[in-house]
């Protein structure tokens, strides 16, 4: 009820011209501590939040479009950034002054079936006709281990396309995604279908993508990924989006796929900190290290398995341990789906779901 409330005033006060809401976007190197500094607001609004949403703030992604509400004199009434695709951080005002908290993201979810023949290639089609980058780049990536499109495709040839996109604001938010999807080629008709994060054919069988291997020897996980909680004692949302391995300070620490690294240094409650560049836009975060393996810095290329670091407890930690996030196109989502031991095959009632959803498309 609170949310509802929080999101009609932000509209009401827009509309009636009682406040002018501003749009930007989240700049390189910026960070929640530098924001409240360049807006004159009270640091305590970060120092008083606990250890978790301390770590939190790290999540904000270069690029993500915020928006604060000021009235007629630019005094900030309210300020909403998001963090992932599920949760914002929420700065209001009251009696007593600023006050900070987290709040699930308000979006509408689309269902869209796109339906073509290919003209120019699969890609250019898809944005041509939807405008959707992220879409195009998905679908490529869905069976670009299963099709050779260059050498398979002829113009003529047919895609469908069964998705859903979130809309926040009067726009797109966040990474569509596909639930079903066939193409052909030659006159052969190939199917997808999305089951828990993975993509099985048309007989339940899982399509190789891009997978990973466990980044280090554990000996329990004392976090689980989760978008939003709420929090039944504490009575308010929590968001962990990652895994957190414990683990002995100084266990190594591998790279959990091959890759580029992009970031070795300290960030924010993370403290040392780790970030890889894998391919089909995936990137992996490695956080908490006590220190970085010899030779690991921006720009190194590493295979799956080399050591890069060691665990630690720098930063907002409460323990020695690995925090490992995984993200796709700069979003952050559960590795655990993937994480990969053995291909997997649907059977029973989980075949029979995708042999429904085939026939719509």
């Amino acid at each position: 009820m609170r949310l509802v409330l929080i999101i009609l005033l932000l509209i009401s006060n827009y509309l009636w011209g009682a406040s002018k809401l501003v749009e930007k976007k989240w700049e390189k190197g910026e960070t929640f501590l530098n924001f409240l500094e360049d807006h004159k607001m009270p640091l305590k609004l970060y120092y008083n939040m606990d250890v978790t949403n301390k770590e939190l703030t790290s999540e904000i992604i270069t690029g993500s479009r915020y928006q604060i509400l000021q009235d007629s004199n630019g005094t900030i009434e309210q300020v909403l950034i998001p963090v992932g695709e599920e949760l914002q951080i929420h700065i209001g005002k009251n009696d007593k002054g600023y006050f900070v908290d987290m709040i699930p993201i308000v979006y509408e979810t689309e269902h869209k079936i796109l339906e073509t023949s290919i003209k120019l290639s699969p890609y250019q089609d898809i944005v041509k006709l939807t405008n959707n980058y992220l879409l195009a780049n998905e679908f490529i990536q869905s069976y670009k281990k299963s099709i050779n499109f260059k050498r398979d495709l002829r113009k003529g040839d047919k895609l469908v396309i069964a998705y859903t996109k979130k809309i926040r604001l009067g726009r797109q938010f966040g990474n569509p995604s596909i639930e079903a999807a066939m193409i052909e080629t030659r006159g052969v008709k190939h199917y997808i279908y999305k089951y828990k994060d993975r993509y099985y054919n048309e007989k339940g069988k899982e399509i190789e993508g891009f997978f990973l291997s466990q980044p280090c020897r554990y000996t329990r996980i004392s976090d689980r990924f989760t978008y939003k909680r709420w929090h039944p004692i504490l009575h308010k949302y929590r968001a962990h989006l990652g895994i957190d391995f414990a683990a002995p300070i100084g266990t190594p620490v591998h790279a959990a796929g091959n890759g580029r690294v992009i970031f070795a240094g300290r960030k924010g409650g993370y403290g040392n900190c780790i970030i890889i560049n894998h391919i089909d836009g995936y990137k992996t975060l490695y956080a908490h290290l006590r220190k970085f393996a010899r030779g690991i810095r921006r720009g190194k290329y590493v295979k799956k398995g080399k050591t890069i670091g060691y665990v630690g407890s720098t930063g907002l930690s409460t323990g020695p341990h690995l925090h490992f996030g995984l993200y796709k196109n700069n979003h952050a989502i559960n590795p655990a789906n993937t994480i990969k031991i053995a291909k997997s095959v649907l059977k029973g009632k989980k075949k029979k779901r995708v042999s429904v959803l085939y026939k719509k498309v």
